[in-house]
């Protein structure tokens, strides 16, 4: 069964979810660049958050809820941030049980609407992401935005 904590209680798995991030979102970026944003999420801010799935002891995926997530949209906040699921763990419901509960954690945390971006289309929407617009990246990167707005009764996940 899969669990999701925060990273906070966790700490061990610090280094994993900084390698999975530079790894799988943007080698260009420094190693280091991740890992100011975890440290971040480390500190007793609300805001940025990282939480971590669990099966057993093992970590198996990646998730934050971050208070901005696209630097061309400050306007738009908060963002379900670096979902990430472990290779192995693919196709097996873990990127759609941390979908469920960021919405569910934001949806507590008082927040309206949930935002992400996405290079691609097709999966979010399946999980009752609504597509609004594009946007650009840094430096010029075209991205896909979508919006959630969560309601006590949503069943979309």
């Amino acid at each position: 069964m899969i669990h999701i904590e925060n990273l906070r209680d966790h700490p061990q798995h610090r280094d994993r979810v900084i390698d999975w991030l530079w790894q799988e979102f943007d080698a260009e970026n420094t190693r280091e660049f991740f890992s100011s944003v975890i440290d971040s999420s480390l500190s007793t801010a609300d805001l940025p958050l990282t939480f971590i799935a669990l099966q057993g002891t093992e970590i198996v995926g990646t998730v934050g809820l971050w208070r901005c997530d696209l630097i061309s949209r400050q306007d738009l906040t908060p963002w379900l941030a670096a979902l990430y699921v472990d290779q192995k763990w693919r196709t097996q419901g873990v990127g759609q049980q941390m979908q469920r509960f960021i919405r569910e954690y934001s949806r507590a945390a008082g927040y309206e609407n949930l935002y992400l971006w996405a290079t691609f289309s097709g999966y979010y929407e399946r999980y009752g992401w609504h597509f609004i617009g594009d946007a650009l990246d840094y430096p010029n990167k075209p991205v896909r935005i979508y919006k959630c707005h969560r309601s006590p009764d949503d069943e979309d996940l």
